[in-house]
């Protein structure tokens, strides 16, 4: 569904790359992560498949068609994107209602009422808080409107991009299960980035470990919750990751 070969993104001529040769493919209604501490261009991959940085050099295939560096319009049909912040990525002057017509706007679909309460009645929101403005919920609540603007059009993909760190602790797993029931209910693909090793193994069958630009490691969940992973940055990873654990 998803395909990247040869990923390298500089920001300025000249300059080291901050993704090199970066590789990656991922199967229909996969749910897949990418793992790794911050500043390891997690989150560059992500803005770079989206779209939102067009400025790369390898290919981009969205079901083995390569990909313009400047998207079509159609693609974000296709892809859809969670950002990490909800009150960042939402406009705080706008209602939630119209927040999520404008993804149908900018396709030149007619945005009808029943769309936009299927919407948010599938991300477990009342109707009734279309009116409202993004100060007026909850991060919880902000963050699951993220996701229904994201899920109007019916893309088949959705990138995201730490969907929980923002989040209280007691509000993350039911953000997580939410997004777990979507994909199975509606198919949908994942390319999940996060720092968390927990999260990453609730959420994916599939993950790869990024250092300083790079993947040293691919392997899957079961991989990852045996210990069983063999490049020595990905066991020092895993190791903080369990003293994180015992230490909460």
């Amino acid at each position: 569904m998803i395909e990247v070969e040869n990923l390298t993104i500089r920001f300025g001529a000249g300059k080291k790359p901050v993704v090199s040769n970066f590789n990656l493919a991922i199967e229909p209604g996969m749910a897949f992560g990418l793992v790794g501490e911050s500043g390891c261009g997690k989150s560059t991959v992500l803005r770079a498949i989206s779209g939102l940085n067009p400025n790369y050099e390898g290919q981009i295939k969205l079901d083995g068609k390569i990909l313009d560096h400047r998207r079509e319009r159609s693609f974000f049909r296709q892809v859809q994107m969670v950002f990490q912040d909800p009150y960042g990525s939402l406009h705080p002057r706008k209602t939630i209602r119209s927040q999520l017509k404008e993804p149908l706007r900018n396709q030149g679909i007619s945005a009808k009422s029943t769309s936009l309460d299927d919407a948010l009645q599938a991300v477990g929101l009342d109707p009734v808080l279309s009116y409202r403005f993004p100060h007026q919920l909850s991060g919880g609540q902000r963050q699951r409107v993220a996701i229904a603007r994201a899920l109007v059009l019916n893309p088949a993909i959705l990138l995201l991009d730490e969907p929980t760190s923002a989040l209280d602790v007691s509000v993350q797993a039911e953000i997580l299960n939410l997004l777990q029931d979507l994909r199975t209910e509606r198919g949908l693909t994942y390319l999940l980035v996060s720092h968390d090793l927990a999260v990453v193994s609730h959420m994916c069958s599939r993950i790869a470990i990024m250092e300083a630009g790079e993947v040293v490691e691919e392997t899957d969940i079961e991989n990852l919750r045996k210990g069983t992973i063999t490049h020595p940055y990905s066991q020092r990873l895993l190791g903080a990751s369990r003293r994180y654990g015992k230490s909460a």
